[in-house]
């Protein structure tokens, strides 16, 4: 089996509205503007692609961006910089293979030489123990709850430290920045399709 984790790439999106849009109850729905804003403008679009075949992606954006969600909100009014995961999806077929704690592992190190938080939300309605289980395992603790929406669901909001953030930040950022390397690099931004540019690491959008 031959495992692939990259960056999204356009062709990729009709495979990964689908798989969203089939994924279940605690995976809201997404039409192809929500799709085409995350490929726009998400910090963190990777997806897992096994023998050809996508077998799942993991969305997370950065503080600071124009998005509605309002998990993502309470992030922002509570804490000054983080990664937000909005959403993971993993296809039927290859669920319990560990793509989760891969994927888990890959944005934490993606996060962890920007910002010193990793958030998300779980759904408490219907209750996944399975999930919860899953996040405080991974180091992630509550920080709060919220209802989304008026008639939404009751949601947990998690946190994690990202201890090593500190280091980062003191050795490099604070200084001439991180090693040019690929591993490093930010994904690329994409403005109205007709232009591509890289962000360097630990840059922000204006």
């Amino acid at each position: 089996m031959a495992l692939a984790i990259r960056d999204v790439r356009e062709h990729d999106l009709d495979a990964v509205l689908a798989l969203n849009n089939t994924a279940g109850r605690s995976i809201l729905v997404l039409d192809t503007a929500q799709l085409r804003y995350f490929y726009e403008h998400a910090d963190y679009f990777r997806v897992a692609e096994i023998d050809g075949q996508l077998a799942g992606f993991l969305i997370a954006l950065r503080d600071g961006q124009d998005y509605g969600s309002p998990n993502y909100h309470w992030f922002g009014e509570h804490y000054p910089s983080f990664v937000y995961i909005d959403r993971i999806v993993i296809a039927n077929a290859y669920r319990r293979h560990g793509l989760g704690r891969i994927f888990y592992c890959d944005v934490n190190s993606f996060a962890e030489v920007r910002v010193p938080l990793l958030t998300c939300e779980v759904f408490l309605e219907p209750p996944d123990d399975v999930v919860v289980l899953f996040h405080g395992t991974y180091g992630f603790q509550e920080v709060g709850q919220q209802r989304m929406d008026e008639d939404g669901p009751q949601v947990s909001l998690l946190a994690k430290d990202l201890p090593s953030y500190a280091f980062v930040r003191d050795t490099y950022l604070e200084h001439a920045g991180l090693p040019d390397l690929p591993w490093l690099a930010g994904r690329p931004v994409y403005l109205n399709d007709d232009a591509t540019s890289r962000r360097l690491v630990g840059e922000r959008r204006p």
